[in-house]
C-alpha cells in the first residue's frame, strides 16, 4: 500500500516552488524557451527555480540527438533557465512523453514542484497561486480520450478498479459521484499537461513504477486498451491519488485560465485563446533575444512573427467556436494554415 508522507513533511499554501519543463531539440525546445521568456515576463516575481531537463543521446534515442541546440541553450540561459541533463532508461524515441515521468529526477527532492508541459506560456502571476503542495493534482482541461469502451469489453469502472486494485489504492473515494456511473468524468482523468507536488523524487519513483508496471503488465481489463499515447495520462491518477492529492479545487482555476494557458498547436491557440492569451504570447516573443532563436522554427516565424496566427484568428468567433477540435483543425487545414 503507498502511504503518503507525514503531517510534518507537508508543506503549506504559499510555499516557493520550483518549475520543471522539457527541452530538447527541435519543436519541445523553442517552446521551452517561449515559456521561459512568459515566465520571466509576467512573473517576474518568481523565486523558484526554473530546470529544464534535457534528454541525453543514447540506445532508446536511436541516432537522434535529443539535446538542445546551442542557439536554444543560450537563450534558455539569458533567461536564467537551468539546464539539466537526464538519461531516458524507459521511454526515449519510443514514448517521448515519458520524458516527464524520468525527468523529474532532474528536480531536487524535497523541495515542491510544478512540472507544465513545454508548450504552455505564462500570462499571470504565477508564484501568487495558493499551491497546497501536500495535497497534489493536475489538469482537468481534459477530454474523455481513455479508456475507449468496446461494445462487449469491460466498462469504466472495471479498468478503473482493476488498476486501483492492482497498485493497493482505494477506488470509491476517487470517484466523482456528481457524475453518473459509466460516464468517463465519474472516473480520476488528468490532462497531464501540468501536475504537481511536494516531493519530485517520491512523486517521479511512483510514477515510473506505475508507468512500467502498466505497460508491462496491464491488468486483465485493459488487455484491448491502447495505452499510447495515453500511458502517462493513465498512471497520473493513480500517483496522485496514492499520494493524497484529488481534482484541483477553484483555487487552481488560473492554471488553464488566466495564469498559465496550454497553448498545445500554435494554429489552435490563435483560433480559440482570448484576445490576452494572445497578446501575453507575442509579448513574450518580441524580445530580440527571444525573437532570433524563435523565428528559425516555421511555425512560430509563420503564425508569430509574418501574422498568419490573426488570419487563422479572423476565421473564428470565440464566443462561438465548434464543440469538436477537429472541426476547427479540418478548417484551417483546408485554408492552409496548419503548422506544427
Amino acid at each position: 500500500m503507498a502511504e503518503n508522507p507525514s503531517p510534518q513533511a507537508r508543506s503549506l499554501p504559499g510555499t516557493p516552488f520550483n518549475i520543471l519543463v522539457i527541452g530538447q531539440g527541435g519543436r519541445v525546445g523553442y517552446e521551452a524557451l517561449l515559456f521561459a521568456a512568459s515566465l520571466r515576463r509576467n512573473d517576474p516575481g518568481f523565486k523558484g527555480r526554473l530546470i529544464v531537463a534535457e534528454p541525453q543521446p543514447g540506445p532508446l534515442w536511436g541516432d537522434t540527438d535529443p539535446r538542445l541546440s546551442h542557439d536554444q541553450r543560450e537563450a534558455l540561459e539569458k533567461l536564467d533557465a537551468e539546464i539539466v541533463p537526464f538519461e531516458s532508461r524507459h521511454f526515449g524515441a519510443a514514448y517521448p512523453q515519458g520524458n516527464k515521468i524520468e525527468g523529474l529526477a532532474c528536480l531536487p527532492p524535497n523541495e515542491p514542484f510544478v512540472f507544465f508541459d513545454s508548450d504552455t506560456i505564462v500570462t499571470g502571476r504565477l508564484s501568487h497561486v495558493p499551491f497546497d503542495f501536500s495535497r497534489p493534482s493536475a489538469s482537468m482541461n481534459r477530454e474523455g480520450t481513455w479508456p475507449q469502451i468496446e461494445l462487449y469489453g469491460p466498462g469504466y469502472t472495471e479498468i478503473w478498479r482493476s488498476l486501483y486494485d492492482r497498485f493497493e489504492l482505494d477506488f470509491e473515494s476517487s470517484l466523482d459521484t456528481s457524475e453518473p456511473d459509466e460516464y468517463w468524468g465519474r472516473y480520476l482523468y488528468f490532462n497531464a499537461g501540468w501536475f504537481f507536488g511536494d516531493d519530485p523524487k517520491a512523486f517521479g519513483e511512483r510514477f515510473l513504477d506505475y508507468a512500467l508496471t502498466i505497460r508491462d503488465d496491464r491488468p486483465e481489463p485493459l488487455v484491448v486498451q491502447e495505452l499510447y499515447p495515453w500511458l502517462d495520462q493513465i498512471a497520473l491518477p493513480l500517483v496522485i491519488h496514492s499520494f493524497g492529492g484529488g481534482r484541483p479545487g477553484p483555487e487552481l482555476a488560473g492554471l488553464d485560465g488566466d495564469i498559465t494557458c496550454h497553448w498545445r498547436v500554435l494554429p489552435l491557440a490563435y483560433a480559440r485563446e482570448s484576445d490576452a492569451t494572445i497578446t501575453a504570447l507575442e509579448q513574450a516573443a518580441s524580445p530580440n533575444k527571444v525573437k532570433k532563436v524563435l523565428k528559425a522554427h516555421e511555425p512560430m516565424l509563420r503564425m508569430i512573427y509574418q501574422g498568419r496566427g490573426h488570419k487563422v484568428r479572423e476565421m473564428f468567433d470565440r464566443d462561438d467556436l465548434p464543440r469538436q477540435e477537429k472541426i476547427m483543425r479540418n478548417r484551417i487545414k483546408k485554408e492552409g494554415f496548419w503548422l506544427r
